[in-house]
């Protein structure tokens, strides 16, 4: 059986459980695109999907190895009725469903073969491959007219010496901007790997290189290399950036610092990385719609900032920093957090504001909008319950002054109850399920002791609303919950 050294996804529910300290989440990003309402479209109907992963689930009795859903968007938004639920014993699927392979720790989403269909990138980290423990595979499940049905091939690891935990993290853009979407796969190396896009269905790339941002690498026994990868187009070429979350080389303290990789001509370059705020999860949205990507990024811990100053205790909880694109790349960056402005809540220590986030446009204004997950937050006497909060872009940017909508189970409307250790939040998506050309609000949590679920809250042309809300459940899904399969701890970018 393999273990889950840095599984956040596992980890987050057990810190929960056990009043321990949140791990950070190898989650949430948006689409490459940044100036149009993220979605996936698998099946080609032009309506938004989602997919999810259940990535420590059961399988066949296997514990933890691992599930994907398609969630299909519908005009009533996503329902248990429309979906695909998928794992490596599921025909076609390569591989075979192991303990601990963690099939679907990390998902990305594109048409990586051009023919009008989503594709689903899905890892599996620490599959063993050979006799090369925790080497890890990455998975192209094709998209169809009947959506995933299946089909898929694995991407060769081109260095499989060089690293472990193949497929640590993905992000799928155009980085090139020939046209085609491009894969960037994370492992424990610094070193990222970008597959080209025109991927054929033997899982040969249109070609590939390497890119190695300045960040701390890892090994088997302490896998850090990237911590997550964000795809988006931040100066406005045309080009897919990529942002990298990692702890830099430069000092011996390997503070936690992000950078900003451009995308060119050739493909995404290191030469003139720029460092951004400190964040373990990351997005990309146009916030205040004037061309340009702004790069979102949460860190949810209470301790010390990304310059080694420490946090006052009114701060302590969490915080997000946005940092507003430009033509030359990042620009000016703020922060905010819980005692900023008219913020719902108020800073508590381990309440993990800025756990997730992701952006889309709710109203259709042309300026991205943007959810924060607080998914260690305490309501009434349940500790770790967790709320989500909405905040909406404008020309002067993010609004946090008015404006702002707070969601938990207790909200009315919104399905369930809260409970402890729910993690209502666990990762959070903006994307547009019904077709309307308005982001619709999707959140998992570690609902029923870790099962998982996923609530669907819908945009209703204006704001999220809870009219038409619904919580799809992992025993509904065709999820085993045998364990803690963890449903929802993670959406596809």
């Amino acid at each position: 059986m393999h273990t889950f050294p840095r599984l956040a996804l596992a980890t987050a529910a057990a810190a929960a459980l056990t009043g321990g300290l949140l791990t950070f989440s190898a989650a949430s990003a948006t689409a490459a695109d940044s100036f149009k309402v993220a979605r996936a479209d698998f099946n080609g109907d032009g309506i938004g999907d989602i997919a999810t992963s259940a990535a420590t689930s059961y399988v066949s009795g296997h514990k933890g190895a691992g599930q994907v859903v398609a969630l299909y968007g519908s005009a009533s938004g996503v329902t248990t009725a429309k979906r695909t639920t998928l794992s490596q014993n599921s025909a076609g699927v390569p591989g075979t469903a192991e303990a601990g392979d963690g099939f679907g720790y990390e998902l990305a989403y594109a048409d990586f073969n051009a023919d009008g269909y989503d594709d689903l990138a899905v890892s599996s980290p620490y599959e063993k491959v050979g006799s090369d423990t925790n080497g890890g595979t990455v998975t192209l499940l094709w998209g169809s007219r009947s959506g995933l049905t299946g089909k898929g091939v694995d991407l060769k690891d081109p260095s499989p010496s060089g690293h472990d935990y193949w497929g640590l993290n993905l992000a799928a853009g155009d980085f090139d901007g020939d046209g085609k979407a491009d894969l960037a796969v994370g492992s424990s190396a610094a070193t990222l790997w970008v597959l080209k896009g025109g991927i054929a269905s033997n899982g040969t790339p249109g070609g590939r290189y390497t890119v190695k941002p300045p960040i701390e690498p890892g090994s088997d026994a302490s896998p850090y290399g990237p911590m997550n990868l964000t795809a988006g187009d931040v100066n406005g070429d045309g080009r897919t950036d990529l942002i990298v979350d990692g702890y830099e080389t430069k000092t011996s303290r390997h503070w936690n610092t992000n950078y900003w990789l451009p995308g060119t001509s050739r493909g995404l370059t290191a030469t003139g990385a720029k460092a951004l705020k400190s964040g373990i999860v990351t997005g990309v949205g146009d916030i205040n719609g004037d061309g340009f990507g702004d790069i979102v990024s949460g860190a949810s811990w209470d301790t010390a900032t990304d310059d080694g100053t420490a946090v006052p205790d009114s701060a302590k909880g969490g915080r997000v920093a946005v940092t507003y694109g430009s033509a030359t790349g990042p620009a000016k960056a703020t922060m905010f957090n819980q005692n900023s402005g008219n913020v719902p809540g108020t800073s508590e220590k381990g309440d993990g504001f800025g756990w997730d986030l992701d952006l889309g446009d709710i109203n259709g204004d042309g300026c991205a909008d943007l959810v924060v997950s607080t998914p260690n937050e305490d309501i009434g006497n349940n500790t770790n319950t967790g709320q989500v909060t909405v905040f909406y872009g404008s020309k002067t940017g993010i609004n946090i002054t008015s404006g702002a909508q707070s969601f938990a189970q207790s909200t009315a409307g919104v399905p369930g109850d809260d409970e402890k250790a729910d993690l209502f939040g666990a990762d959070v998506k903006l994307d547009d399920v019904t077709g309307d050309g308005r982001a619709d609000l999707v959140v998992g949590s570690y609902e029923n002791g870790g099962d998982g679920a996923v609530t669907y809250l819908p945009s209703n042309g204006s704001k999220i609303t809870t009219t038409g809300s619904r919580a799809l459940a992992a025993s509904k899904l065709g999820v085993s919950t045998s364990g803690t399969p963890q449903l929802g701890a993670l959406f596809a970018d």
